[in-house]
């Protein structure tokens, strides 16, 4: 079975996605929490944006699976794409009007690499108000609608990105870096593109949902993760069909990135 992915198409779902953030943004200052069977935060957004994507996508591409962190919807193995949502990535923060969260809508091909990519984070500027990251398959990277080129050294890691879990997880008695804490999965693997002065991320364990448009971004960009105790990363089934978190730990970054930060940051267990 094929799909295809046409621009027109995209820019439709692009559009989807960026409005989905937009939306957030303007509801976030009424927002009431509510948790979650295993104490994790939603709100009436992440749902509303969830059932609005999902309806966006099975309209465009009937044929692919969606896997939303929200809603459950029937797998197909054979799928030519799977398109992967986090309606709010960060729902946490969100929550409590924090700025470092993002509506993350990822793609996968059959063979389960991370391809596509669309994060709209409104109030998630690099010196601007708002980012918006868009990576159609096979195509470059964008950013707020340019062409994006990465700058500095990446493959030093004197600044890196870290889970709100990561000071248990870590041992820091050789890493002599700064290390930013942001709340969202998406952020913290996006980062080491977007911000020049950071090189790398160390995400702890989460669900599919909270990595894959990253992983895409990172991918066209010469970068990738692997584990802590360096196995590669792999979108198996249980993470797709059973949505269990991946575990352990990983490193995001360039080859010798991560090679570095195994060496100065290496997990404690």
């Amino acid at each position: 079975m094929e799909i295809q992915l046409e621009k027109e198409k995209l820019d439709i779902l692009a559009q989807a996605v960026e409005d989905a953030g937009l939306y957030a943004k303007r509801q976030q200052g009424e927002i009431h929490r509510s948790y979650k069977s295993d104490g994790s935060v939603i709100t009436e957004t992440d749902l509303a944006i969830s059932k609005r994507i999902l309806s966006v996508v099975s309209s465009l591409f009937p044929e692919a699976n969606i896997i939303s962190e929200e809603i459950l919807t029937t797998f197909d193995p054979e799928a030519p794409y799977t398109f992967v949502l986090d309606p709010i990535d960060g729902t946490d923060v969100y929550s409590q009007g924090l700025p470092s969260w993002a509506v993350a809508l990822g793609i996968l091909d059959k063979e389960r690499r991370p391809v596509g990519a669309y994060i709209a984070a409104p109030r998630w500027g690099i010196g601007t108000e708002s980012l918006f990251v868009r990576l159609d398959p096979g195509s470059g990277l964008l950013v707020n609608g340019e062409g994006w080129t990465l700058t500095g050294d990446k493959d030093r890691p004197r600044q890196v990105t870290m889970g709100s879990s990561g000071q248990r997880l870590m041992d820091f008695s050789r890493f002599h870096g700064k290390v930013r804490i942001f709340g969202s999965s998406i952020l913290h693997m996006l980062a080491p593109v977007i911000h020049s002065h950071i090189q790398g991320c160390v995400n702890q364990s989460c669900y599919v949902w909270d990595i894959v448009a990253s992983h895409a971004v990172l991918l066209a960009c010469g970068m990738d993760i692997q584990y802590v105790d360096a196995r590669p990363f792999v979108y198996d089934d249980s993470f797709l069909l059973e949505r269990k978190p991946f575990s352990p730990s990983f490193y995001a970054g360039t080859e010798a990135c991560r090679a570095e930060l195994a060496r100065i940051l290496p997990a404690t267990t």
